[in-house]
């Protein structure tokens, strides 16, 4: 629900950006929901998502 609204508020998401979203814990959830544009959702998840791919050990 929360990647349907997000496509139609801010247009169509590219495949990494689904990935974070879908990444986010339930209650970061809410956040991107109050964005009209990819500009905003960006910035708030180069500041707010978790880091993608391989963790240093």
């Amino acid at each position: 629900m929360t990647l349907r609204l997000l496509n139609r508020r801010c247009g169509p998401l590219s495949e990494a950006t689904t990935a974070q979203i879908q990444a986010l814990p339930l209650e970061q959830l809410e956040a991107p929901l109050d964005f009209q544009g990819q500009a905003n959702l960006a910035s708030w998840l180069a500041a707010n998502a978790a880091p993608q791919g391989p963790q240093p050990v």
